[in-house]
């Protein structure tokens, strides 16, 4: 009887014993691969200047009060904000990026939700940014598209570049980086410098 209690009672000490190995085990393995995630360094002259860009991009925001959105996106309304596209210039060393300034990229098409350009023959580029500008509600308010959309993220897991920003609001900066491995980080860290 005395031998079923303790095998008892040992059973249920180790039961939540296990859970918390198990749990300590996932914790450590969450952190070991966010450790091991790339990591982009934005210094604070190169965020003014990311700023400045979505600033003068989006200057006509407060213009969309008779548009909306159907008529921003063929174009047939008049043109407020449009996307603009630059390169990012700076280095990296394994999956830590460091910007260190930024250039338009070349052949830059500008429109209300979309941009083109290239920053191929850019040297020094890690990637690109782009700016989100305002959208019209259907109210005529002027509404914000926060971080990277879907089809950002699907072009740039189609592509080779390493580093991908969206600069949606003074200093609101939303980034997906490429590891080395070729495995994409979304949202990845941002550390400022």
């Amino acid at each position: 009887m005395q031998s079923r209690f303790i095998n008892r009672l040992s059973h249920r000490t180790r039961a939540p014993q296990v859970a918390i190995l198990a749990a300590c085990v996932l914790v450590a393995g969450a952190a070991a691969r966010r450790s091991h995630d790339p990591v982009i360094i934005i210094p604070a002259s190169v965020r003014d200047s990311l700023n400045s860009v979505w600033s003068v991009a989006n200057t006509h925001w407060n213009e969309i009060a008779d548009q909306n959105m159907l008529t921003q996106a063929l174009g047939t309304g008049k043109p407020t904000q449009k996307e603009y596209l630059g390169c990012l210039i700076g280095d990296s060393e394994q999956d830590t990026f460091r910007v260190i300034g930024l250039v338009p990229a070349h052949d830059m098409k500008r429109f209300q939700f979309a941009v083109t350009g290239s920053c191929d023959s850019v040297p020094g580029v890690i990637g690109t940014f782009h700016t989100h500008p305002y959208r019209a509600a259907p109210t005529g308010e002027a509404l914000k598209e926060p971080g990277l959309s879907q089809q950002d993220l699907m072009t740039f897991m189609g592509g080779t570049d390493r580093a991908l920003v969206v600069v949606w609001d003074v200093d609101s900066l939303d980034v997906a980086l490429r590891a080395t491995d070729g495995h994409v980080v979304h949202p990845a860290l941002l550390l400022p410098r």
